[in-house]
């Protein structure tokens, strides 16, 4: 290429970068679909007590004294841990812990498996923990 071409073609460039510049304005369109979709996504979550994740089941029956009594005497000795009785027709269910992932349960049942041998990791719904402030 000689030197006038190459000085037409950037000079040619040169205008159109100038030209097309974007004015620093961002439009933003959503479909509606989109916000519908997005809304019922929202609403649902919402209506969960928690997250899924894991917990320790401890006991799982028809007593609901047994239940109660597994539960004290799991709160006598890991008082910091978080322990949950509920019933679903005809059984009573003593949970424990909120576990984000398996390896967590996992260890803590560790511990747990020597006062309550027939203790076991379950999938549920938990809560969440407050991360600490620094």
């Amino acid at each position: 290429m000689t030197g006038l071409k190459v000085h037409i073609l950037l000079g040619y460039l040169l205008w159109v970068v100038w030209f097309f510049q974007p004015s620093g304005k961002i439009i933003y369109s959503e479909e509606r679909k989109i916000a519908v979709l997005f809304k019922r996504y929202l609403d649902e979550n919402a209506r969960k007590p928690g997250i899924d994740g894991y917990r320790i089941q401890l006991y799982f029956g028809n007593e609901r004294e047994k239940a109660r009594e597994v539960k004290t005497a799991f709160l006598r000795q890991f008082s910091e841990m978080s322990a949950h009785e509920s019933y679903q027709q005809p059984n009573f269910r003593v949970r424990v812990g909120d576990f984000r992932t398996r390896l967590e349960a996992l260890r803590f049942l560790k511990q747990v498996s020597t006062s309550f041998p027939s203790a076991f990791v379950v999938t549920d719904q938990i809560n969440l923990r407050e991360i600490p402030k620094p």
